[in-house]
């Protein structure tokens, strides 16, 4: 049902809100650091666990995939609330968050990547033994 990708949803939204703001609050940044970002990384290895396991059917997929229709909007919404230079004036806190962020997500490509081509290759096997049996 939709509604279960919606709850998936907003669960790792919920999940990503509460570690972006103890991020904050273990950095001294009165801020949420990264939350939304958490959320869609929690998001993603849930959605593919649960696919992995059989109990993500595609119809809870398309509640997921309504709301990512509108990630943009909603992450363009929230940086504009933002205070960039406040945090840029506030110190070289908010600038190494930002870099230390953007190389641990840059670390974590090839880490997704092979994640992606282990279940391919698992379907593609799956395939192989049904057309052979």
């Amino acid at each position: 049902m939709i509604i279960y990708g919606v709850a998936l949803l907003s669960i790792c939204t919920l999940l990503g809100v509460l570690i972006g703001d103890l991020l904050g609050a273990a950095i001294g940044v009165k801020a949420n650091v990264g939350g939304v970002g958490f959320a869609m990384i929690l998001l993603l290895f849930a959605s593919e666990h649960l696919k992995n396991s059989g109990r993500f059917v595609q119809q809870s997929s398309q509640g997921v995939a309504f709301w990512t229709a509108m990630y943009i909007p909603i992450v363009v919404a929230m940086a504009a609330q933002q205070n960039v230079l406040g945090a840029i004036k506030g110190g070289p806190m908010a600038i190494i968050a930002g870099i230390l962020a953007t190389v641990v997500c840059f670390a974590l490509i090839p880490v997704i990547d092979r994640i992606g081509r282990s279940e391919h290759l698992r379907e593609e096997q799956k395939l192989a033994h049904k057309s052979q049996g």
